[in-house]
């Protein structure tokens, strides 16, 4: 599994903001962590999106589902054991 940090390190890469990793192992058994961050634009979420896709699936590792493409307020990536939010400041509110 890749470490947490690493996926926040790709979401500042594209000047994501308000990061946050929750480990919910113990509450939960669909998912370890919950990586979550704002982004301040419909093209900002959709680069990091793209930053953090396309940097995994160089390492061997893909999506088994990413929603919320079509407008871009909140992304939700699923990566089995870690789960990507990416969410414009509205909806995350």
């Amino acid at each position: 599994m890749i470490n947490p940090k690493k996926i926040a390190e790709m979401m500042l890469e594209k000047k994501a903001f308000d990061i946050r990793i929750f480990d919910v192992k113990k509450i939960t058994t669909f998912t370890d962590y919950f990586i979550i961050c704002s982004s301040s634009s419909e093209p900002q979420s959709k680069a990091i999106m793209n930053n953090i896709n396309r940097t995994l699936k160089k390492k061997g590792i893909k999506a088994i589902n990413i929603e919320g493409q079509n407008k871009f307020e909140w992304i939700l990536m699923d990566y089995i054991s870690f789960i990507v939010h990416i969410f414009n400041p509205e909806k995350r509110s």
